[in-house]
């Protein structure tokens, strides 16, 4: 008799289950469902949005970062090449004799003075354009 009694329990239970509910209670449960999903999808879109400035605030950083590098190559290879350049017609003015070469070194320097300052000039406005 204890199982019939469960048994019938039990089926009792499973058919409350499956009764409908009222339209009332529907349209009560559907807008707090809906409410809900807004705030969450309105949540997770302000967390992405808050991601997305931290991520372009690095990427920023790294542009900066690379454009920095880039201007700081710039001037030494600038440097290098003037340096180079000086070397070169160093050797060269050594072929002439007395005030002649005097005034070609003197000259040599000048320009290499000259090309250091003009890619520091340049390193300066690139790293400044920013």
């Amino acid at each position: 008799m204890n199982r019939h009694f469960i048994l019938v329990v039990v089926i009792a239970l499973m058919a409350g289950c499956n009764n409908a509910k009222s339209p009332e209670a529907v349209a009560s449960d559907t807008a707090a469902a809906q409410q809900k999903a807004a705030a969450e999808a309105g949540d997770a879109q302000k967390e992405a949005n808050q991601d997305n400035a931290k991520m372009q605030a690095k990427l920023d950083d790294k542009a900066m970062d690379l454009s920095n590098t880039e201007a700081t190559g710039a001037y030494d290879v600038a440097v290098k090449n003037a340096e180079g350049i000086h070397d070169v017609t160093v050797e060269k003015c050594k072929a002439l004799e007395g005030n002649l070469q005097k005034m070609c070194l003197e000259q040599v320097d000048a320009d290499l003075d000259t090309a250091r300052a003009n890619a520091k000039s340049q390193e300066v406005a690139r790293l400044n354009s920013r």
